[in-house]
């Protein structure tokens, strides 16, 4: 994550707008539980809450797999390689507008199959430490009953698009705390 945390939200036409590639990983236990982690908009009140997958965006001369891999390491401590990735999923162009800017990510989404272990939050950024608050490995019924609010939305379909062999098209898609403008 590369967006500043601000105190108050510029009017939506005013704020900066950026474009990103990103990688998003599905790590899934062998209980079948999915790891997400609880991110906020502190720009803005009340607060925004909402759950995301590991991931983050490509470095200039970065590929995507190393970006992934990277990605997953900074975020959750776990070392991962090649090998474990199994993917792309799926692919989305998505807008998210924050309190201070309007990213548009072109997004690829890959699975991992892990043990469970402990999440280590010691590579997060500054901006990571301050918004992403907690983590929790969800269950596909908690995923299908919850009313707390998901990214990507379609995750389920995502999931379940494991062992298909080619590459979900999702489009393009907006999911904002604050309307891009």
């Amino acid at each position: 994550m590369s967006r500043v945390v601000t105190l108050s939200a510029p009017l939506p036409d005013r704020r900066p707008r950026n474009r990103r590639r990103a990688m998003r990983v599905l790590l899934v236990d062998e209980q079948d539980r999915l790891l997400l982690f609880r991110d906020s908009d502190p720009g803005l009140t009340p607060v925004p809450i909402f759950w995301i997958t590991p991931g983050g965006g490509v470095d200039p001369g970065e590929s995507d797999l190393s970006a992934a891999i990277r990605e997953v390491a900074e975020e959750t401590g776990l070392a991962i390689d090649r090998d474990d990735l199994v993917g792309p999923l799926a692919e989305r162009v998505v807008v998210h507008g924050y309190s201070d800017v309007v990213t548009t990510q072109d997004e690829l989404f890959w699975f991992v199959r892990c043990d469970a272990f402990e999440v280590s939050t010691a590579g997060h950024t500054e901006v990571e430490l301050a918004t992403m608050t907690a983590h929790h490995w969800w269950t596909r019924a908690e995923l299908e009953q919850t009313d707390e609010e998901i990214w990507p939305r379609d995750l389920l379909r995502i999931w379940d698009h494991v062992g298909h062999g080619d590459t979900l098209q999702l489009g393009d898609v907006d999911e904002s705390t604050v309307a891009p403008g």
